[in-house]
């Protein structure tokens, strides 16, 4: 059965990450939500579709509170594996997976896994966080991990048009920074098809959809009745943390036109 983050989970993940500059996933985490991607479950679920996991000997980098990889592991790949920075949130991982895989202490750009160990690696709302010169880092890594002919599933913050001004770009991430205390670097479908191309893999499969992470429609069809109303409680008790997240909701609604949420599957070339 997939486990999501339950009360001591929040309590631990708040006590570990104190005050206002917690950054935006973690209140999020806090404060029950289970599904802190930036398309939903719903493209979740359509990259699962076209990374096609079953048989495949699978790494997820930073699975964060494990709701993916708990649905991965429902889809019987080969193998799983998981590489997360962050010692508690990989203790709450291997809580979800238990003995149906490993969970490794490491980072994207350094897993410490053997090349050629992978046939399918997933990562979501990871690449984003990262600058340019970080993203190559990490697709390097990735490529390295895979055997040729591998595919590497990503589900990201987008922006769009692909004609977007380079000021507008700017000014977004600059409101994203502040709001969700990390240096999000979202970027339009055309140019994570161009980061994906200049290092060495073929786009096999893209979506886009709405960003709406904190919309009440999403956010009930992410995390059902039950998850919902714990989260808005949650809220009602803690006024610094509902002070982030409206902070966060207005960010995102001002740039409701320019923000979505896209996810790829690329393979990797020999």
């Amino acid at each position: 059965m997939q486990r999501g983050v339950d009360q001591t989970d929040e309590q631990e993940l708040d006590q570990a990450r104190p005050g206002g500059g917690q950054q935006g996933h973690w209140v999020l985490a806090s404060l029950g939500k289970r599904v802190l991607r930036p398309g939903g479950r719903e493209l979740t679920e359509a990259m699962l579709a076209a990374a096609e996991p079953a048989g495949r000997r699978v790494v997820e980098l930073a699975p964060g509170i494990g709701v993916t990889a708990a649905r991965l592991l429902d889809l019987q790949p080969a193998g799983y594996q998981a590489v997360e920075r962050d010692a508690q949130a990989a203790d709450t991982v291997r809580a979800v997976i238990g003995s149906r895989g490993q969970v490794h202490l490491g980072s994207a750009e350094q897993t410490g896994l053997p090349e050629a160990s992978a046939d399918l690696v997933v990562g979501e709302a990871m690449l984003t966080m990262q600058p340019e010169r970080g993203k190559r880092e990490i697709l390097a890594e990735v490529r390295r991990v895979l055997e040729p002919g591998g595919r590497y599933a990503i589900h990201e913050l987008g922006l769009r048009p692909d004609e977007l001004d380079e000021q507008v770009k700017e000014d977004i991430r600059k409101d994203l920074a502040r709001a969700i205390k990390v240096n999000a670097r979202p970027l339009t479908l055309a140019e994570w098809r161009q980061l994906f191309d200049e290092g060495g893999y073929d786009v096999e499969w893209s979506q886009t959809t709405e960003m709406a992470l904190l919309e009440p429609r999403r956010m009930l069809a992410d995390e059902g009745v039950v998850g919902l109303v714990r989260i808005l409680v949650n809220l009602l008790r803690r006024p610094e943390a509902r002070r982030r997240v409206l902070g966060m909701r207005r960010t995102f609604a001002a740039h409701r036109q320019e923000l979505c949420a896209v996810a790829l599957v690329v393979r990797r070339r020999p």
